[in-house]
């Protein structure tokens, strides 16, 4: 991973990058705060957290394709200013709830070509594919870790400085991401022609079956992130307190940094590619052990070592962005990360239906693992093949 580090351009995104999602759980944090103050309704709260999610969608899908057709520093870099701006804006006090509302949606739509941005210029800024890959795992890495921080400390943080000033920070980290993006990543030309067709990245991976694999392998988190969903029904079943629900929030993410580190420790890019179908089972088989009824300390368990196996999606992701042309990776990489982050919200609300259904938390994670195990074989049998058949050609 030092190594990774060493290089310049990388260590430049990669710090604007975390200290931006730090920022970010922040925000998440402070919206929450702020909307249910204004209003005392768990709805408007609901609606405003689904606000962050769906412009993603959208602009994952259309906006991404931004990153080709125009310098990435650029969009990266302005990109990050125009979400100081609006993230800004939310610090006001005072703020009405309709305009915070339509703030929130042009923050992320803005976000999705900067995340795209971000993903092919990390790819670009190295000429070595294993190398790459361990930069995605410093990546994953730095995210969950973030992810835990906010866990642990988000809103005794924002309960401390209030709202605003949480909101201020967050501005101002994306400042700081603008100006070391400007400052240490080299200026490249747009890598494709601002005359291509406007969905072309999505046609042109729709008829790469190794691609449509590779995105089948990811969409298996969907099924894989289910106890999130469900994690305060969970600790109620098992007989755990109500503080378990964040201990069990934190077990995936700490598994997934441990596994994280352990595969860019131990093992080759060729020799994770050759067990990703493997490892992308495992972690919906470990769900299937909730049939079990787990106590807290084993279902913290079970839950850590379905994120420490769940860490194979890093390769899946570097894979697939190393398999997709330069000028083509804004477009191709918005469209997996919207069929990601699609899948996840699926997963979660098919969980939800199946516990209300059953009437246990453990018995629809079971379920869902077992399900997802289905799915998963032969999405793995197809990953053997696709892989062999690449491995021959490259030699």
């Amino acid at each position: 991973m030092s190594a990774a580090l060493g290089n310049t351009e990388f260590r430049a995104l990669w710090f604007a990058e975390a200290q931006s999602l730090i920022g970010d759980q922040l925000t998440t944090v402070a919206l929450a705060i702020m909307v249910y103050s204004q209003t005392g309704s768990a709805l408007w709260s609901a609606v405003v957290y689904s606000l962050t999610f769906l412009p993603a969608l959208a602009g994952g899908l259309g906006l991404a394709q931004l990153a080709d057709r125009f310098p990435r520093r650029t969009v990266l870099s302005l990109s990050a200013v125009i979400q100081a701006v609006l993230i800004g804006a939310m610090a006001i006090p005072g703020t009405p709830l309709p305009v915070l509302c339509i703030i929130v949606v042009l923050a992320r739509l803005v976000g999705a070509p900067g995340n795209a941005a971000q993903n092919a210029l990390t790819r670009e800024v190295f000429t070595d594919d294993d190398l790459y890959l361990r930069s995605q795992d410093i990546r994953g890495i730095t995210t969950n870790t973030a992810m835990l921080l906010g866990l642990a400390g988000g809103g005794l943080l924002v309960a401390q400085l209030g709202t605003s000033w949480a909101l201020a920070i967050d501005a101002v980290s994306f400042l700081v991401s603008a100006l070391v993006v400007r400052r240490w990543v080299r200026r490249r030309p747009a890598a494709g022609n601002p005359g291509d067709g406007w969905f072309g990245a999505i046609r042109w991976v729709a008829r790469q079956r190794r691609l449509r694999v590779l995105i089948g392998l990811s969409w298996l988190v969907g099924l894989a992130v289910i106890p999130e969903g469900l994690a305060a029904p969970l600790a109620h079943q098992i007989g755990a307190s109500d503080g378990a629900v964040g201990w069990l929030l934190a077990a995936d993410p700490l598994g997934f940094v441990v596994g994280a580190f352990v595969l860019s420790r131990y093992l080759s890019a060729a020799a994770r590619r050759r067990i990703l179908g493997v490892l992308a089972i495992a972690p919906l088989l470990t769900l299937v052990a909730f049939i079990f009824q787990p106590n807290l300390a084993l279902a913290l368990v079970l839950l850590a070592l379905a994120g420490a196996t769940g860490a194979y999606l890093i390769t899946v992701s570097a894979t697939f962005i190393t398999w997709v042309p330069n000028e083509l990776r804004g477009g191709a990489g918005g469209l997996y990360r919207t069929g990601l982050r699609v899948a996840q919200g699926i997963g979660v609300a098919l969980g939800g239906i199946i516990a209300q259904l059953a009437g246990s938390a453990t018995t629809a994670i079971a379920i869902a693992g077992g399900i997802g195990v289905l799915l998963a074989i032969p999405v793995a049998i197809s990953w053997s093949r696709v892989n062999a058949a690449n491995s021959e050609t490259a030699e």
